[in-house]
């Protein structure tokens, strides 16, 4: 089988060779029904930089340039800079392409545009919606947004229409990183405060008397390449530094001497806290009443990452009530923020409007990192900072899909089973499979039990392009491993696809092999997912829709006690399994549901006598 290749086509190739595959489309290629009866996923063939385009578009003239091995004329390709880009980044563009920086254009002067480009380069002040994708008319091949935030790009359009997207996530780190600590210093001393009353003819020395930030504890939550930074400078201002992030890599933390903390024990032993998280559903206002009562009384808050992890609300109650004795904040739920907020007008309160990559410096290396990404898209090399699905082949696609969708979803369950203050150590998937080495390309498997293990816990986009480099980042060391099937006359790909997490908690016990790793396994059977192994417990339930699992004592009756509890709460069944270890002892019972079951719903479940544990997984 060819070896599937995370590549855009470069100027010469077929225009007919690869084939965009949209990211939530990898988990819904596998038939639901059959497997004659597979989904149809949409899928558009990249055209080659000499599209046509509507007589109406008349593409610019380009300028001849030598190109590939065999010394051969080729065009030029031409870039779009939608918004201001430093001259460095533009030098680094002009080396390879035509550019046209066109600033300030309404949406409907870069409708009329983008046909006319193979890349488009944006901040993000620039929407790049549907219509102006589907505007390139299969020209446009690469979008670069300058800067770590997408969401000023419809991804999903983008890969339907095969154009890869681009950021660049690196460049602002020490940025943000020093705006942090500048925030950090101005709020322990009341710079702005005792600066607006200066300026306003007070002279209020007592009023203004701050704290020091030598000896006093500062936990950073969230430990990745900002939250590393901050903590390197915390620890030279001469502040104990610990941290909270279940998937930091804990050698990283020890070589900065900082110490790695559980949520609550991060929160409760800090006289600061600065947030480096990302804002995903299970961080969206995780900052809220409940998380302020569990601080100190008089802390104090910096948040240079995302608004929306705080409850705003909630923040003002806090600092009303002196719980929360300051706050410093540079990022808000939406922004530009209203006027009268009772948050930004707040006496204890500390703003600047998102400046936390604003310096000379980030701005010159934001240009470079995107304007590099951008050109080594458009020659076909691979690129590490991808945000959207990689090309493949449409043969390994197609014979792959439904393994595909199975690897997500192992990685996605596995994920959900570790306990919070354990993170992931190490992981290694097996593959059992009657094919040889070179019949059997694993990297797309791969990028997908890393997508489902990674984004449930992140803000990263994850797909074949940029998988390792991910795992890598997050300290995640995936191994793989192949268990030859005895059944060469097999046609199936694979037999069995396990994962494997050693060295972990687990929020389920369950789910803990005899030699102490969480483990999953399952099979593709009719062109459907489905889950067969839970630690040493043998299963078999569709992964579809969302998962209940219970360990219980091996007595009857337990399917039809948890059944009508689910009933009555109007949750629908759509697979229920028992596995057991001895007739008697424990057993685990799987259950797919459609619905999510209300908080007193699943408790009902877990007052069950013969029910030792249980947990709720999303698929």
């Amino acid at each position: 089988m060819a070896a599937s290749r995370a590549l855009l086509p470069s100027p010469q190739a077929s225009p007919a060779a690869r084939v965009a595959v949209a990211p939530s489309s990898l988990t819904t290629l596998a038939a639901r029904t059959g497997a004659a009866r597979l989904r149809v996923v949409r899928c558009a063939v990249l055209s080659s930089p000499a599209a046509p385009v509507a007589e109406s578009s008349k593409p610019p003239a380009h300028r001849i340039s030598r190109s590939g091995s065999d010394g051969a004329l080729r065009p030029k390709p031409a870039v779009l800079v939608a918004e201001k880009l430093s001259e460095a980044g533009l030098a680094v563009l002009r080396e390879f392409a035509d550019v046209e920086c066109a600033y300030g254009m309404s949406p409907a002067e870069l409708l009329a545009k983008v046909s006319q480009f193979d890349a488009l380069i944006v901040r993000s002040g620039t929407k790049v919606t549907r219509e102006v994708l589907e505007a390139g008319r299969g020209r446009l091949r690469v979008v670069g947004r300058a800067g770590v935030g997408i969401d000023n790009v419809d991804l999903q359009a983008a890969t339907e229409v095969g154009c890869l997207v681009v950021n660049a996530p690196t460049a602002n780190t020490v940025a943000a990183a020093e705006h942090g600590i500048a925030l950090l210093a101005s709020m322990a001393r009341n710079v702005s405060q005792a600066d607006a009353a200066l300026k306003a003819g007070k002279w209020q020395r007592n009023k203004y008397v701050g704290v020091s930030l030598v000896g006093k504890t500062l936990s950073i939550m969230g430990f990745g390449k900002v939250g590393s930074e901050v903590a390197r400078r915390a620890k030279g201002l001469g502040m104990h530094v610990i941290a909270h992030d279940p998937y930091a890599p804990a050698d990283r933390a020890r070589a900065l001497g900082v110490e790695l903390v559980s949520f609550d024990e991060a929160i409760g032993r800090a006289d600061f806290i600065s947030l480096h998280m990302p804002l995903i559903p299970t961080t969206s206002k995780i900052f809220n009443d409940e998380s302020f009562a569990k601080m100190k009384t008089g802390v104090r808050i910096i948040n240079v990452a995302r608004g929306g992890v705080i409850d705003e609300d909630a923040l003002v109650r806090a600092l009303d009530s002196g719980k929360v004795a300051q706050a410093a904040l540079d990022v808000f739920t939406v922004e530009p923020p209203a006027k009268d907020s009772m948050l930004v007008l707040h006496e204890n309160v500390t703003v600047t409007p998102h400046l936390g990559a604003s310096t000379v410096e980030a701005q010159e290396g934001v240009a470079i990192e995107i304007a590099e990404a951008v050109v080594g898209a458009l020659r076909g090399e691979l690129a590490a900072t991808a945000v959207n699905a990689p090309m493949v082949p449409a043969e390994i696609m197609s014979e792959l899909a439904p393994y595909v969708s199975l690897a997500e979803k192992l990685g996605r369950l596995a994920v959900q089973l570790v306990a919070g203050e354990s993170g992931i150590k190490g992981v290694k998937v097996v593959y059992t499979t009657a094919r040889g080495p070179d019949d059997l390309d694993t990297r797309l498997l791969r990028a997908m039990v890393t997508k489902g293990l990674v984004e449930p816990v992140s803000s990263t986009f994850v797909n074949l392009v940029n998988a390792d480099y991910a795992a890598k980042q997050r300290g995640l060391r995936i191994t793989e491993e192949r268990v030859a099937h005895d059944s060469p006359a097999a046609e199936a790909p694979l037999e069995s696809v396990q994962v494997r997490l050693s060295n972990v908690q687990s929020k389920f016990a369950g789910a803990i092999s005899d030699g102490g790793d969480i483990v999953l396994e399952g099979r593709v059977k009719y062109g459907v997912p489905h889950l067969t192994l839970v630690g040493p417990y043998e299963v078999d339930v569709s992964l579809e829709g969302n998962l209940i699992l219970c360990r219980q004592i091996d007595q009857p009756g337990m399917i039809g006690k948890v059944g009508n509890i689910l009933g009555q709460r109007n949750v629908n069944i759509s697979f229920m399994s028992v596995g057991r270890t001895f007739r008697g002892k424990q057993a685990i019972m799987a259950i797919g549901v459609d619905e999510e079951p209300d908080k007193e719903t699943l408790e009902n479940i877990g007052a069950i006598p013969a029910i030792e544990e249980f947990v709720f997984l999303e698929l």
